[in-house]
């Protein structure tokens, strides 16, 4: 039962890290943009660090319930 629920939370935090990855990229390309506005690149700037470490926590927590779905 336990490594069904590691299976599953696997899943789940897979994809959510791959949306926050398409969130960073997006935001990343705002910012990158000159023809946007200095508040409107400076936001998606800030939002696309926070948009990576959120990308991160969920791949983390991914490899964490793949370890333990193995077992």
């Amino acid at each position: 039962m336990e490594t069904a629920k590691n299976a599953a939370n696997y899943v789940s935090e897979s994809v959510q890290g791959a949306t926050n990855q398409g969130a960073k990229e997006a935001n990343k390309n705002v910012a990158k943009d000159s023809d946007t506005s200095l508040g409107t690149r400076a936001s998606a700037a800030k939002d696309a660090a926070v948009n990576k470490k959120d990308e991160t926590v969920h791949n983390t927590k991914a490899d964490t319930n793949k370890e333990a779905a193995k077992h």
